[in-house]
């Protein structure tokens, strides 16, 4: 109850932040234009690249594993994640002014720690599918059954919404009575720590705590869960040696591309630095792009049912 009077009373007097004004990726015009067409594509590749993933898997009965549960669920948070960063960013390349309401700033934090966090609890889940799988399959079936996918997603899902609403809550009990100016593309927690008119050194140390150590532990449950795959390995054949050591590749490339960025931002104090944008970059947009080359390039059983998938829209359209 002792933060609601501060805040309500800094919100009261006549330096009250009711925007943001956000900087953006760079304020070179021409640069702009080159990154709107940039991003524009990457955009569309994300909306499109993930769509087929979980169309492909929706109506393929032969995508019915474990593996592809997860990853039909993957690329709809990768669309969703981008979603909420990706729109903005593209149409703030093009104006002078780019503002965002206090509201839809604290809905934007809101939304992409949840979605983020929840992509993270997923890509552990899938480290722990293809853990089961390689290393005891013959109790696959028994131990990764539908139930516990149905749970690790749900899980997974919870998780990313109680962090997201710490972090939130954490942001909107402090004060804001200017300046309004945040050096990102985005509204995130560490420059709307630098913009707040109070002490955030305990905050700050939350926020390392929360989303950095679920970075760091994560990724290091994943690198373990590899690892312990790797060394399985040694006992398989050459044929199905290659095959596993596919399929955790491109687990692995994903799992770097998005955490390891992450670890960079959110496990060290609140500061911001100049390379924070376009680090953050990498797993607001890059990797939600990638994933679905990485998944399928590398995938045989996923590129043949695509083209199964087209071939009936090919004999469908000739009728």
């Amino acid at each position: 109850m002792g933060a609601g009077p501060v805040f309500n009373v800094s919100m009261e007097n006549k330096n009250n932040v009711t925007e943001f004004i956000l900087q953006g990726l760079t304020r070179d015009k021409t640069v702009a234009k080159l990154c709107f067409s940039l991003f524009f594509i990457f955009y569309a590749s994300i909306i499109l690249g993930n769509l087929l993933i979980i169309v492909t898997i929706k109506t393929s009965q032969q995508l019915n594993s474990p593996m592809y549960f997860f990853l039909g669920y993957l690329s709809f948070v990768d669309i969703s994640y981008s979603t909420v960063t990706a729109p903005k960013l593209i149409y703030d390349l093009l104006v002078e002014k780019k503002t965002i309401s206090f509201v839809g700033c604290i809905a934007q934090l809101l939304a992409v720690h949840f979605f983020g966090c929840t992509e993270i609890f997923l890509l552990t889940a899938m480290a722990y599918d293809r853990c089961i799988a390689i290393c005891k399959p013959l109790h696959y079936t028994a131990i990764v059954n539908k139930h516990v996918c149905g749970w690790l997603v749900a899980a997974s899902w919870v998780g990313g919404f109680v962090h997201s609403l710490v972090q939130t809550l954490l942001v909107t009990r402090l004060p804001f009575c200017g300046p309004n100016e945040i050096d990102h593309y985005l509204c995130d927690v560490h420059p709307l720590l630098k913009l707040a008119c109070a002490d955030t050194y305990v905050i700050g140390v939350t926020v390392v705590a929360n989303s950095g150590m679920i970075s760091l532990s994560c990724f290091v449950v994943l690198v373990v869960s590899y690892a312990v795959i790797l060394v399985s390995l040694r006992t398989r054949s050459s044929e199905g040696r290659l095959k596993a050591l596919y399929t955790c590749t491109s687990h692995i490339t994903v799992v770097v591309l998005f955490l390891g960025p992450c670890i960079f931002i959110y496990m060290r104090p609140p500061t911001t630095f100049s390379a924070d944008k376009m680090v953050s970059v990498f797993y607001t947009i890059i990797t939600p792009m990638l994933n679905p080359l990485i998944y399928t390039l590398r995938n045989q059983e996923v590129k043949n049912a695509m083209k199964r998938l087209w071939s009936r829209k090919v004999k469908r359209s000739e009728k």
